[in-house]
């Protein structure tokens, strides 16, 4: 069975019965013109059968309501939710569509979701994006990273190229040791593709 949190963000989870299961976090629409995440969440959910899992699934179809419904990056504040994190590398930055807020942590969402990875304390952490067509990872997820790159056939990239500051990557993977993966749709892609590629991502980690 599932069920939804009443909390500004809408987690569904899907608890396994196993002793020995991990706890996964999948994540979609950090930012608002990504809504594939959100898509394929949502899609899985209507389909998938939870009732042999392996692991604990957890999803958030979409963090980001208020980007996704304008199609906008950020939130209602501006800010990229995905540079707003307390880092030791955050910054405060000009006010464009990678803003990082007036301060680490300045959004509710923001602290909401460091008080959910205190209560999931997940082993595993996806969250889906757009458009880089890759598997980016951070943290101890390299192998995790490979294999999730096996069932969409994108590449593999430890480093995007761009300085990320306050990023939930560096938050979860860098500083707190978990391995979390980035994957990076191919915004030209189908919708279609898309979900087929995750649906075997998913299935994956539901045994994983």
């Amino acid at each position: 069975m599932s069920d939804t949190t009443t909390n500004t963000i809408e987690l569904i989870k899907n608890p396994s019965k196993q002793t020995t299961a991990k706890t996964i976090l999948i994540i979609g629409v950090f930012h608002g013109e990504e809504p594939q995440g959100e898509y394929v969440i949502k899609r899985y959910l209507e389909s998938a059968n939870f009732e042999n899992i392996t692991n604990h699934l957890n999803f958030i179809p979409c963090l980001n309501p208020w980007g996704k419904e304008r199609g906008v990056r950020g939130n209602h504040n501006g800010v990229d939710l995905n540079r707003n994190y307390p880092t030791k590398n955050w910054i405060e930055t000009e006010k464009d569509e990678f803003y990082s807020g007036t301060h680490a942590a300045s959004e509710l969402i923001t602290q909401q979701m460091t008080e959910l990875l205190k209560e999931l304390k997940p082993d595993i952490i996806l969250t889906l994006h757009a458009p880089l067509k890759c598997v980016n990872y951070d943290g101890p997820a390299k192998v995790l990273a490979e294999k999730i790159a096996e069932f969409c056939e994108y590449p593999v990239i430890a480093d995007l190229g761009y300085p990320t500051p306050g990023s939930f990557g560096t938050y979860c993977g860098v500083e707190r040791n978990i391995p979390i993966v980035t994957l990076e749709y191919d915004d030209k892609e189908d919708y279609e593709s898309i979900y087929r590629k995750t649906e075997k991502i998913f299935d994956w980690l539901a045994l994983y």
